[in-house]
């Protein structure tokens, strides 16, 4: 019984030195763990841990933070390229709208001037048989 009560008094000795002191950084160790736990694979765990422990050398960040952020940068570019997108339909909606009065116009001053060149024409050839 004395045995795993100072079994006991270790482990609580050791976990409180790694909670309270920063010894070891926590999410870096949990993260191994689980999956040792859940799967029974020590290698995957392994690799895992030297995979984060090699992305935070590399980036200074952890691989859960850098893709966090990066996928908050696509997003905003994706919400950037929105709003640009939405402000060309708009401007070509108006243009668009501009052209076709512009056409609606022409088409009624075509018409105006085929309708007099007509009259003209019939004035003309009228005068000619009047004469």
């Amino acid at each position: 019984m004395t045995m795993i009560l100072r079994f006991f008094k270790l482990c609580l000795f050791l976990m409180t030195f790694l909670f309270l002191t920063g010894f070891v950084p926590l999410p870096a160790i949990l993260g191994p763990a689980f999956t040792v736990a859940t799967s029974g694979n020590l290698v995957k765990a392994s690799a895992q841990l030297i995979i984060d422990n090699e992305f935070k050398k590399k980036t200074g960040k952890s691989s859960l933070g850098y893709i966090t952020e990066e996928v908050s940068k696509n997003n905003q570019e994706n919400h950037i390229n929105k709003d640009l997108k939405d402000l060309i339909e708009k401007r070509v909606k108006i243009v668009h709208q501009k052209l076709k009065d512009q056409n609606k116009l022409n088409k009624d001053f075509k018409l105006l001037v085929e309708k007099r060149v007509e009259l003209t024409h019939k004035k003309l050839i009228q005068q000619k048989i009047n004469q």
